[in-house]
Order: structure tokens, then sequence, then C-alpha cells
């Protein structure tokens, strides 16, 4: 039986129990991961067609949206379905090494295909992972250095570097801001240590708190944390005390997220492992709960997200896209800008282990399978596991899809300049009237606005609607 949620029932729960949004509840209920996520929907594409398709568009392209994925972990998350490989021990900088050496080959290889790269542009540049906060300085070093020697970075290039909180040491501090990196984030995910011990994360709240208070005395204008709600054991209270201690810290930048249990793989997010994170487990989850743990309900985990929101609003924190949060009128965050935006809409590429990469015709997702993706590398190929592309309506729904994501209103003068046809004709006019009636989006003469419902539901309408 559900646990009584004693904090009040949050505020879109009532559209949840309507039954025409009956759909909307199946979908949060199934708890899969979308908002930010544009499967194609042309099967059997050849990777080659979606290098020729990046090629095709980077002629001439705009700021890129730039990974480099380092895959190495010291240890793997009771929820984490990344693609990790674990790294401790007396072989750690060994394997290390060998991870940015496989990164820069990969990298060298789609310079090689894409020639179109190497003068394209680079918005943001992020390191991420895994953790590459584990990487040792000289490695750390070689890797920017190369990308910033053979790819398009110039003086509006941000460079941004993603790691663990208790591995950002004083010395790679000081090799990242001598880099040029400006930009930090980090995983903190709580700042409960109860919770914290119970996702299997082996740093501290402290920890945390340190890592923020070092990064900003050490100079870095962008310090950002993730937030995970409806973690094990989380209670409302926690997620409050999250969020004080993240107004207390004046933290740049926060994105929350909720814990996901059901297959990355199942939404095409290029970021699923080969095996289920014990926490997918049902018969893992039973056995905590027979143990005396619990999981925070339905209600209780809207809850979270709204006193997230709703505190980080009244901070003068920004929203854009759904989920960042930016302080003081600095967002929104660049990269997702640069690819989501309705009037940016760039190409991502993603260099590394798991790497989800597109343009507006196609996308593809890096080999997952490690062995596999290093066999590629080392024979030459880029290692890309598979694509698939996006027919002309396809094309079209993605950009309303990923503009809805960024919480902004849909233009409808944007939309009939690149799509040659109106918001208010169909298939929109009755997607939208219908979102209307419900109460879920506004709709006028210049476009779609959601309503604050249609804001915290954006993700299910995306998936199930659009």
């Amino acid at each position: 039986m559900d646990r009584v949620l004693t904090d009040g029932e949050p505020e879109v729960w009532a559209a949840l129990q309507d039954p025409a949004n009956a759909h909307l509840l199946e979908y949060v209920t199934e708890d899969p991961f979308g908002a930010h996520v544009f499967p194609g929907n042309v099967p059997g594409y050849r990777v080659d067609d979606f290098l020729d398709d990046l090629s095709d568009q980077l002629v001439g392209t705009a700021p890129i949206h730039l990974w480099s994925y380092i895959p190495t972990c010291a240890y793997k998350c009771r929820f984490c379905q990344y693609p990790v490989v674990l790294v401790k021990g007396g072989q750690a900088e060994e394997k290390l090494t060998r991870w940015v050496d496989w990164n820069i080959r990969e990298a060298e290889l789609w310079l090689q295909r894409v020639p179109e790269l190497a003068g394209a542009p680079v918005g943001e540049f992020n390191v991420f992972g895994g953790t590459p906060s584990l990487l040792p300085e000289k490695e750390i070093r070689r890797l920017l250095c190369f990308y910033q020697d053979n790819f398009g970075f110039t003086e509006d290039t941000t460079i941004r570097f993603e790691g663990d909180p208790s591995t950002f040491t004083p010395a790679k501090l000081d090799v990242l801001r001598e880099l040029g990196c400006t930009k930090l984030s980090s995983g903190v995910q709580s700042f409960d240590d109860d919770v914290l011990r119970e996702c299997g994360r082996e740093h501290t709240a402290q920890m945390c708190v340190d890592f923020v208070r070092n990064a900003q005395a050490a100079g870095f204008e962008w310090v950002s944390i993730d937030l995970m709600y409806g973690l094990l054991d989380q209670t409302v209270d926690s997620v409050k005390r999250d969020l004080d201690i993240v107004l207390e810290n004046e933290i740049t930048a926060v994105v929350c997220t909720k814990l996901h249990l059901k297959s990355y793989a199942e939404t095409r997010t290029g970021v699923a492992g080969e095996q289920p994170a014990p926490w997918q487990l049902p018969a893992y989850r039973e056995k905590l709960v027979q143990n005396g743990h619990f999981w925070p309900t339905l209600q209780e985990r809207y809850r979270m997200r709204e006193v997230l929101t709703d505190g980080l609003r009244a901070a003068g924190y920004t929203e854009h896209p759904t989920m960042y949060f930016a302080r003081d009128g600095l967002g929104p965050e660049k990269w997702k800008s640069i690819m989501v935006d309705q009037d940016k809409q760039e190409a991502e590429v993603a260099i590394g282990l798991g790497g989800s990469s597109s343009c507006r015709s196609s996308e593809a997702i890096t080999d997952v399978n490690w062995k596999n993706y290093a066999a590629a590398v080392d024979e030459g190929r880029v290692p890309l596991g598979s694509a698939t592309g996006f027919d002309s309506a396809a094309q079209e729904a993605r950009a309303v899809k990923m503009a809805l994501s960024t919480l902004q209103p849909v233009r409808e003068d944007l939309h009939r300049a690149v799509y040659g046809r109106s918001l208010h004709e169909s298939p929109w006019r009755e997607k939208f009237a219908s979102l209307a009636e419900r109460g879920l989006v506004t709709v006028d003469v210049d476009g779609v606005a959601l309503t604050s419902d249609g804001e915290v539901l954006v993700e299910a309408i995306i998936n199930t609607e659009l």
C-alpha cells in the first residue's frame, strides 16, 4: 500500500487524474526517459548515410555541440544505465590512458570521414563520462589539447568538464582552468548521506559542498550539479534540504532528474548499457522493500519535483530547457540551446562509448559494448553501432518536440519559415486543440505555449501525443 503523502498533493495531480489524460498518467507511471530524446523513424538506415547527412549539414553550419565521452568510473551506482568501464587498483592509470588513446583515435576517424567537422565552429565542448575527472592531469591535458588543436574551437567556445565531486582535486582544477575550461558539472544527486549510501555513491554530502566551494574559489564561472528525485528512501523533506543547500551555496546551475527504472534502451537514448542497473530488476527492488526500505510514491515524486522547480524559480533561476535551471538569468544551457531551441537545432557529435550524435536528417549511436567499440577503433572504423533517419514529417515533428522541451513558446513564424506550413493547420491544429481543451497549452496567432501543467508534463506530452 502507498504511504500517505503528508506534504500536500502536487498541483499537477488534478490533471493526471483527469480521464482524458489517462495516457499521460500511464506514461509517467511506467517511468521511461525521453524529454530530450528524439529517435529517428526510418529503420535500417546505414551508418554511412548518417555520416553523409552530417557532412552535408556541416557545410556552412552554425555552432555545433561536441562531446567527448570517457566512460571510466571507480564504481557503478545502483541506478546507473550508462555503459561505463570500472577502473580501480594498480592498473587504473594504464586503463585511463588507454581510454584517452581510443577517444583521440576515434576523433581522428571522425575527422577523416567527415572533414567538414574540422571547420565547424564548436559552440560548447563537453567532456563527460563515466567520470573523466578520474583522469590524471597529464591525460586531461592531452585530451583537451588534442580537441582544441583539431576541431573548430573559437574564442566563443565554452569547455565543460564533468566528474565525481570527490575527484576534482585542486591540481586538476588548476589544469582545467589553465586549459580554458570555464564550466564544471558534477553528479551530486543528493545532499543526504543516507540516500547517497543507498544509491551506491562513494562520496558524502560534505564532499559535494566542498567541490562547489573549491570550484567557485578557483574561478570557474559555471558550476553545475545534478540532483535526482524519486530515489530509494528519499523524502520530500530530504529534497527540501537539497534545495536549501543549493541556494545557500549559490550554485550556478542545477539539472533536476527523476529516477528512471525503465531501460534506456527502449527509448534509444544512446546511453543504455548491456546489463540492467540493479534497481531496474523487480526482484532486487522488492527485496529492498522487504528489508525495510521504501520507494517514493508517484505523488511524492511530483511533490519533490515541485519543491525543486518552485524553489529554484522563486530564487531567480531560469528553467530552459525543462528541468535545467540556471541562476540569475545565466541560462539557457548553451549546449542544450544549440541543440533544441527552435531557431537553432544544430548538429551534435558525440565521440566515445555510447555517444548519441544527430543532425536534422538522421541520428546515430556509438557502440555500447566496449570490446566491439575498441575493435572498431583499432580497425580504423568510426565505431557507430546503429543509425536511424527522419522522414520529412518526422523532421517537422522533432522540431516541434524540441521547441516544446525548451518551455518557450513555439513560434508560428519560425515554423512556417522552415516547414512551409502553419501550426494552425493539420495535423498540428487538431493536436494542439486537444491539448488546449485539457488546459495543457494555450494557442494564439503567434504560436503555442505550455501552461504550468503542460510544463510539468511536457515529457509525457512529447512522447505520447506528438
